[in-house]
């Protein structure tokens, strides 16, 4: 009863108008009155913020903010963090290709819309990065690899918060999302960007066939997740990785088996 009450208000509020009078409305001057009480809100430590935040002509782009290139050091480790956020999850792919989040079971074919790409990365591990809207929401490249393919599925989206991984519609699989596959020296990886409630917006910022670890790739504009699958004996997660445990842009994720 809780999840389809849960699910019955999301659909209510999350509708195009909606979202379109928010975004609109957080890309205005009218909200840059707001950003000291969402930084107040939400504990947000600004000192390393790259602009003055006199600077910023409204709330949207000060939830894509950048930051001084010294705040965020790159590890000497082959998979780094693609953002700053929370680790949900982190762990192998059961059945071959499923896996699970906050009770709920997801398979990989969903997500991807891809059976036969799916496969590549039967029985190899998972990790699910959270962003609050504390974070900072640009995305970085997780490691050094050649872009195999990019694309975009989904439309609506529930929040990927706790509410809205317990009691969404399969938000991972079901919200829209954007599929990244990279080459790499330990095979192949997926980066999967996922966007939140009423704004589906996840904008790159680097359309370059090879990416760099620790580079801008992108940003979300509103609360996200990212889902990095390796393929099977690829990697083996950092010791630091466990599910809770908060982590920056460029610290260690894991490294080559």
């Amino acid at each position: 009863m809780k999840k389809k009450l849960y699910q019955r208000t999301i659909e209510l509020t999350n509708g195009p108008i909606t979202s379109k009078m928010i975004r609109q409305f957080a890309q205005s001057n009218k909200s840059r009155w707001m950003i000291p009480n969402y930084i107040k809100t939400y504990k947000i430590s600004v000192d390393d913020v790259e602009n003055s935040l006199s600077s910023f002509p409204s709330l949207h782009e000060f939830f894509i903010r950048k930051l001084k290139d010294e705040s965020r050091p790159i590890a000497d480790a082959p998979i780094v963090s693609p953002v700053d956020g929370k680790i949900e999850i982190a762990g192998d792919l059961h059945d071959s290709i499923r896996f699970l989040v906050k009770n709920q079971h997801y398979s990989l074919t969903d997500l991807l819309g891809d059976p036969d790409l799916s496969k590549s990365y039967k029985n190899g591990k998972y990790i699910v990065l959270y962003l609050s809207p504390a974070d900072y929401h640009r995305i970085h490249s997780p490691a050094e690899g050649n872009v195999k393919k990019q694309y975009v599925l989904g439309k609506k989206s529930y929040p990927v918060n706790q509410a809205g991984l317990r009691y969404g519609k399969s938000p991972l699989s079901g919200n829209y999302r954007m599929i990244s596959e990279l080459e790499t020296e330990f095979g192949r990886m997926l980066v999967v960007k996922v966007g939140a409630m009423f704004i589906n917006s996840i904008e790159l910022t680097n359309l370059k066939k090879n990416w760099r670890k620790g580079e801008e790739v992108g940003y979300f504009s509103f609360g996200s997740t990212v889902v990095l699958f390796f393929e099977e004996s690829a990697i083996s997660f950092d010791e630091k990785v466990s599910a809770g445990n908060a982590i920056k842009v460029g610290e260690a994720l894991a490294n080559m088996l």
